[in-house]
């Protein structure tokens, strides 16, 4: 019997999702051919896994069942993905039927959490509601949990701190819950997949760990991804009467780019097809991109023998990767090869890589100035990008009026000046809290309460907007003679106890006399018991000083949504726990330890949190490779810095601690330097003929001999450096 479901398969933008949208158009087309008077109850008859006709020919259940309005399941491979494919299937079916679009994870969540009384019942569970844990949550608390097992010893043998060393346990879990592996069986998999090796930590300790530690979640309501995806594939997936309420739910599934799903993801797809559903599902054989990070496209790419196979051509004509894929991948897998790349491959090359950076962001200034390209057709994307490197290209290119877009450039939420000075100003009103505050930190909240805005008209550039009645010169003065350190109850003194106070102005102490009353005013209602929680001073904080009826920038807004998301979420997790297991500490304890939690610099906030309307905004991107080819975009030219690096291999990403012993083909199976030497050249084939499948006109190799710590670079690109070498911009 011929399948109704489709697997397509093809390279970068081969047209895999436009071919999926337009396969479940023609299911909708196919469905609107069949008529309710064409089906009489003696000619619905189940056959297979779908249902009949009168001529007996098979109709997939998602055609029969339109009038029980069932829904379509579209998944995609990460969030930015998710959006844009549900707004292409709900544009091009006029928004007429139901559909869910989420990625593997979401669905997994949501899920767990809609049918969380059939898992209580299932596994005799507390009955409270879940709560989810943020990952750095998750870290924290695990780590109170472990600490007394995490000792030094245990340290030294796994030579990395504690820190490091919790959060390797812990993506452990992770994995193999996306494996489809069963907590219990994790240590029996490390077991066989680490041998002798004497370099790390017993498995069945790691075992041991990780139980105590989702059994210690399950009694409180706290769920993990991990916790979220073993739940799922363990436990919801094997009961019929959830079996049963999907089949209700879902009579058709699309998923984009499952070649970076988890190995459960195929468990619920074959469920749903065994269940009569139709399936559309692409595979880029050029993706595998989260390879090493929980995705197994080998075990998904199983899926295919289900399906109708559709292979799809090459790219498109307008990109580079027919014409240059071949030819890169033999030099870099051949270096010997005396091959030359076309003038369409240029290089910056220089000795270090602060002129590196110089160079190349000149060059892209020089192109846009000269109209050569536009600031949206250009990318720069590195294997890694640390903060020298984003703050030099940012500098020169917005100096010269261009503006740049880094892709989910999350920084911790710390390193914020907004951030930093609305928890100075929790320590100054909350008692108990002085050992957290100093003379820098009270100058710095100084400067940056005491803001004004400034409103020229036919001005649309917030961050030119903002200026400070207090200046850093004046603040450092207030906090040198006005700042009383005091353990329990720092201080701010009047202005007039510095005997120069005439030199702060009559502006600045304006502005400190207001943020004097107002801190006053808190202390007082917070000794009344009249502040609900540390969350609301923080929001009256930012609505008196930061917001006041001003436009802020992306950046603040992103980094002030967060925190307050983030404190939120940290004293709804706080009360759970004092609710379960009350323990008797001082009433700021959680105070202190959300703001020791914030300077450990663990939590981040998106600067770009809202998304354009209308035309897209006109800048450089900038992006690591895995950002970059995470977001599925293209460019007329790129950019490859550090193009001798030897991360390009790596792919951008780390792999996680034992990723590959959970691969569904080679459970268990050690992994050897042949096979990581095996694993780096197949990711090094897929990233090149990656990008170039996304870029159309030109590519810029920018290479310099020394990295930033002085080391020579001699990375896997290097060939391709000396190909072009020709065509050099020096």
């Amino acid at each position: 019997m011929v399948s109704h479901s489709v697997w397509i398969v093809g390279t970068s933008r081969s047209g895999k999702t436009a071919r999926l949208v337009e396969q479940f158009c023609n299911w909708i087309k196919s469905e609107n051919q069949y008529t309710e008077s064409f089906y009489t109850k003696r000619q619905r008859r189940k056959k297979g896994d779908g249902f009949a006709n009168a001529k007996g020919e098979r109709i997939p259940e998602f055609l029969y069942l339109k009038q029980t309005e069932p829904g379509v399941l579209v998944l995609a491979a990460n969030d930015d993905n998710r959006r844009e494919l549900g707004d292409i299937i709900v544009t091009s079916t006029l928004g007429k039927y139901p559909v869910r679009a989420k990625t593997p994870l979401g669905f997994f969540q949501d899920e767990v959490i809609l049918f969380w009384p059939l898992l209580i019942n299932s596994l005799n569970l507390k009955a409270q509601f879940p709560v989810r844990l943020r990952p750095e949550t998750e870290q924290e608390l695990a780590t109170k949990l472990w600490r007394p097992q995490l000792y030094e010893k245990i340290l030294r043998i796994a030579g990395v701190n504690e820190s490091r060393l919790v959060r390797r346990i812990l993506d452990l879990l992770q994995l193999a819950a996306y494996s489809g592996i069963p907590c219990e069986d994790i240590a029996q998999i490390l077991a066989r997949g680490l041998g002798e090796n004497t370099t790390t930590l017993e498995p069945e300790f790691l075992g041991s760990l990780l139980l105590d530690w989702r059994n210690w979640c399950l009694e409180r309501g706290l769920l993990t991804y991990g916790i979220i995806t073993e739940l799922y594939s363990q436990y919801l997936l094997n009961d019929r009467n959830y079996q049963q309420h999907l089949a209700k739910r879902y009579q058709a599934v699309l998923a984009d780019d499952v070649d970076d799903y988890p190995s459960v993801a195929r468990l619920l797809f074959e469920l749903l097809l065994d269940q009569g559903a139709v399936g559309a599902f692409s595979y880029n054989l050029d993706g595998a991109v989260r390879l090493g990070l929980g995705a197994d496209p080998n075990y998904l790419e199983g899926l295919a023998e289900r399906c109708r196979v559709e292979i799809l051509t090459g790219p498109p004509p307008e990109s580079l990767g027919e014409q240059l894929t071949k030819q890169m991948v033999e030099l870099v897998t051949q270096p010997m090869v005396l091959l030359s790349l076309p003038e369409i491959v240029h290089s910056i090359e220089t000795t270090s890589r602060a002129q590196l950076l110089r160079q190349t962001a000149e060059v892209i200034a020089n192109a846009i100035q000269s109209q050569q390209v536009q600031p949206e057709q250009v990318a720069i994307i590195a294997p890694g990008l640390d903060a020298i490197a984003r703050y030099t290209l940012v500098e020169i290119l917005v100096k010269q009026n261009i503006q740049v877009q880094s892709l989910n450039d999350q920084r911790p939420l710390i390193s914020s000046p907004i951030i930093r000075a609305l928890l100075t100003m929790l320590a100054l009103v909350y008692p108990g809290l002085g050992r957290l505050v100093d003379r820098d930190a009270v100058a710095e909240m100084l400067v940056v309460l005491s803001r004004k805005q400034q409103l020229p008209e036919n001005s649309t550039d917030a961050i030119n907007r903002v200026s400070t009645n207090i200046d850093p010169v004046r603040a450092g003065l207030i906090a040198d003679y006005c700042f009383l350190p005091h353990p329990s109850r720092p201080n701010l003194l009047p202005v007039s106890a510095f005997e120069r106070w005439d030199r702060i102005g009559y502006a600045a102490t304006t502005a400190y006399n207001e943020i004097l009353q107002w801190l006053e005013e808190q202390r007082s209602q917070q000794e009344l018991r009249l502040i609900p929680s540390p969350i609301s001073l923080l929001d009256r904080a930012i609505q008196r000083f930061l917001w006041n009826g001003s436009n802020l920038p992306y950046e603040q807004l992103a980094a002030l949504r967060e925190l307050l998301e983030t404190a939120q979420h940290y004293w709804e997790i706080d009360t759970r726990l004092r609710q379960i297991s009350p323990v008797e500490t001082t009433p700021y304890t959680t105070i202190i330890e959300f703001i020791q939690l914030l300077r450990r610099g663990t939590i981040t906030a998106n600067p770009y949190p809202v998304r354009p309307i209308g035309e897209a905004r006109k800048s450089v991107t900038l992006a690591t490779i895995f950002q970059y080819r995470s977001s599925r975009r293209s460019h007329r030219w790129h950019f490859w810095l550090d193009a001798g690096s030897p991360l390009w291999a790596k792919g951008g990403a780390a792999t996680l601690f034992g990723a590959p012993f959970f691969l569904r083909d080679r459970l268990g199976e050690p992994w050897t330097a042949e096979d990581e030497k095996l694993a780096e050249e197949q990711r090094l084939r897929r990233i090149l003929a990656d990008l170039l499948s996304r870029v159309s006109e030109r590519v810029y190799l920018c290479h310099s001999d020394l990295a930033v710590n002085g080391q020579e670079q001699l990375g896997p690109l290097l060939p391709l450096v000396n190909a072009c070498v020709t065509h050099s911009v020096i």
